[in-house]
């Protein structure tokens, strides 16, 4: 682990959480809420097959053991991102340019 250096007011913050100087206003109800949208979001009840390059796949599983996930869990962070709009494609609008 990094270690990370806090100023002042950020190592005051952390004591105050550390302590139990902190509570939640958070209404039982929303917090039921917020649980059930997250069971939903990490529900994996459909499957896919697709079909890729054996380079393409070496690469995601190359990614994925850096990151010390398997590799369908990675695949499957990958297409929820797209789909949730935090990632996309920055080559998606720019022109080509031929000279």
């Amino acid at each position: 682990m990094k270690n990370i250096q806090l100023d002042k007011e950020e190592q005051e913050l952390l004591q105050a959480f550390e302590s139990g100087e902190f509570e939640s206003d958070m209404s039982p109800s929303r917090k039921e809420f917020i649980e059930q949208l997250a069971a939903q979001t990490f529900k994996k009840d459909k499957r896919i097959n697709i079909r890729i390059s054996n380079r393409d796949l070496v690469a995601i599983q190359r990614r994925a053991l850096e990151e010390g996930m398997p590799y369908q869990t990675l695949v499957a962070s990958i297409l929820h991102k797209y789909v949730s709009g935090s990632l996309y494609d920055i080559t998606a609008n720019k022109s080509i340019e031929i000279n």
